[in-house]
């Protein structure tokens, strides 16, 4: 019995020492959803984009399925809204409005929110 108790420990150890890198990575990544919300309140982005269903732009959550998997998503997604290239919107085309935010964080946090619905 003392045997099977080393056993399982010793296997509890090798899960621990492998997960351990993926529970402290995570909250480095993990999008704060109030103020990723909130930015995207002040930059008007509601008016064009929601969450679940196509308005004027894409969904988002129709955006994080398009990027999923690609390395590159978060980088895209900066240049895109800090450059405001032309969109489409219906049968027009306009220029995606610049975000406005108080760092390159506050705009990562958003986009990262945003690859995460």
């Amino acid at each position: 019995m003392e045997q099977d108790v080393k056993v399982t420990r010793s296997r509890l150890l090798v899960v621990v020492a492998l997960a351990a890198p993926m529970l402290i990575a995570a909250p480095a990544i993990a999008a704060d959803a109030a103020a990723a919300q909130a930015l995207a309140q002040q930059n008007k982005c509601f008016s064009c984009h929601s969450v679940e269903k196509d308005k004027g732009g894409p969904a988002w959550k129709a955006v994080a399925a398009k990027y999923k998997g690609n390395k590159d998503a978060v980088a895209i997604l900066t240049k895109h809204l800090e450059t405001g290239p032309k969109v489409k919107m219906g049968s027009m085309e306009v220029d995606h409005p610049i975000i406005n935010a108080k760092s390159p964080a506050d705009t990562k946090n958003l986009i990262e929110w945003l690859l995460s619905l």
